[in-house]
């Protein structure tokens, strides 16, 4: 799995997941902030999984059906925590991941969103 982490989910979370060994890339190393709809299309044209706290990015994936490789969204969950939900995801939900799925995290809550392929 291959991960492009929004400048809102913070460096820590990238550089753990480089550590595991995904080939992970910060939307800040880009330069400023393109945008949400550009950053599902970089993520969609890489083949990598878009992590974020943002939420607007649910309503470009089901209301305007952009393409996207699978979306982590992490609104509610409080730095320090995101690295602990974010092994729980990829420990229990990587084939949900690998087909596209919409991965939601509020609280300690997680809501998985299969998407057609």
């Amino acid at each position: 799995m291959k991960f492009l982490i929004d400048r809102c989910a913070g460096r820590r979370l990238a550089e753990w997941l480089r550590q595991q060994g995904y080939e992970t890339v910060e939307s800040r190393e880009r330069g400023p902030d393109p945008g949400d709809r550009t950053l599902l299309e970089w993520a969609a044209a890489e083949g990598r999984i878009l992590v974020t706290i943002d939420t607007d990015f649910g309503e470009l994936v089901f209301v305007n059906a952009l393409p996207h490789c699978g979306l982590i969204r992490l609104p509610d969950v409080p730095a320090k925590e995101r690295i602990a939900l974010m092994a729980q995801v990829l420990k229990q939900y990587a084939r949900d991941l690998e087909a596209r799925a919409i991965v939601t995290i509020r609280g300690r809550r997680i809501r998985i969103s299969r998407w057609p392929a």
